[in-house]
C-alpha cells in the first residue's frame, strides 16, 4: 500500500533532520528514489566516507536515521543493507552492528 500523508510527512521530517545533522556536510547524505518497483513504498541510500576515521561516526549516525524511517513506516516490510550484508532489526536497539557504539 502506498504511504499516507502522515506517513510521507514523517519520513521528511527524518531524512532531512538526519541530513542536517549528518557528522560530515561534505559527505553524501539519504537520499531517496523516486520510481519505486511496484510493492515499494521507500528506497535510497547514502554512502560512507572513505576516511577510516569517519565511518563509525557516520554508520552510527546512519543506523539511527534508517531506525527512525523504520519507526514512522512502522507496518511495512523491511530489508536494510551495507553493501550485501543484511542489518538485523531488533525492536528494543532498532538498527545496531554489534560493538559499534563503543
Amino acid at each position: 500500500m502506498p504511504l499516507t500523508d502522515g506517513e510521507l510527512a514523517a519520513v521528511g521530517r527524518v531524512v532531512d533532520t538526519f541530513n542536517a545533522n549528518a557528522p560530515f556536510s561534505e559527505e553524501e547524505v539519504l537520499y531517496l528514489y523516486d520510481g519505486l518497483e511496484s510493492g515499494t513504498v521507500l528506497d535510497g541510500s547514502t554512502k560512507l566516507p572513505a576516511e577510516e576515521e569517519r565511518v563509525v561516526p557516520s554508520l552510527v549516525h546512519w543506523l539511527a536515521g534508517v531506525t527512525a524511517l523504520r519507526r514512522a513506516v512502522p507496518d511495512a516490510d523491511w530489508a536494510f543493507t551495507l553493501d550485501d550484508y543484511e542489518i538485523e532489526w531488533d525492536d528494543r536497539t532498532g538498527y545496531d552492528l554489534p560493538g559499534l557504539g563503543d
